[in-house]
């Protein structure tokens, strides 16, 4: 199917706050240090497929921090956009442009995302025009494009963060006539609970030997409520992208 493009979306997390409602729950500090292992679990499974990876950072200047954090080696391009949505729409943009035949964009917080699903996502534009992963909450970890079928609508417009966001985004998508395709339904990790479920989800199971799982546990047994943090305004497809 000619090249692809796989897009992680990912926050510095020197700067500002990430995953802001579980910052709520076991402080900024600990939300840092888990979303960094969000963010390197994820690429472990990833850095396997046959794509280009690019990693698209929020905030715009902070690209010797991530290169010192995940590598000089990686492909790196700022987030460009007004909002989320923008900065979606932009990155596809960027990706079609460079001559990609199709692109996937996903977040930086579904750490136990496995690289097959990526995979089942490219082999699904092969014959369809769309591909969404929807996620637990009413929104998506996932969604592609061919390039030809690309429809920048579905970034405008949308309430992001409320759980509404796949259903307005399948709306336009089919009302445009569009083949969607659907993957598997998947929890990202927004709240303290959506972290203890995935403590559990893996129970026994070899990502218990993550880091994500490991530092979780760590943060699990300090866990507290801690006042003043304040939403996020960048907000996320279903959180903090």
């Amino acid at each position: 199917m000619g090249r692809h493009s796989l897009v992680v979306f990912v926050k510095s997390p020197e700067t500002g706050r990430v995953k802001s409602r579980l910052a709520a729950d076991i402080g900024e500090q600990k939300a840092r240090r888990l979303y960094r292992c969000f963010v390197e679990d994820l690429l472990d499974s990833l850095d396997k497929g046959n794509y280009c990876l690019k990693i698209f950072f929020h905030p715009p200047d902070q690209q010797n921090v991530l290169a010192k954090w995940l590598g000089h080696h990686r492909c790196y391009e700022p987030q460009r956009g007004d909002d989320l949505g923008g900065r979606m729409r932009n990155a596809f943009e960027k990706c079609f442009s460079e001559g990609f035949e199709a692109a996937i964009l996903v977040g930086g917080d579904i750490p136990d995302m496995t690289g097959e699903i990526v995979t089942e996502g490219f082999a699904a534009l092969k014959s369809g025009d769309a591909v969404i992963g929807p996620s637990h909450d009413g929104g998506y970890y996932l969604i592609g494009f061919q390039s030809g079928t690309f429809v920048p609508e579905v970034f405008t417009g949308i309430c992001w963060g409320a759980d509404g966001v796949l259903k307005s985004t399948r709306e336009i998508l089919e009302n445009k006539g569009l083949r969607l395709s659907f993957l598997p339904l998947w929890r990202d990790i927004d709240t303290y609970e959506d972290l203890t479920a995935l403590i559990e989800r893996h129970r026994n199971k070899p990502f218990a030997k993550s880091r994500t799982v490991r530092c979780a546990l760590s943060q699990k047994r300090t866990a507290g409520r801690s006042a003043g943090v304040e939403s996020d305004p960048s907000g996320s497809v279903s959180g903090d992208l």
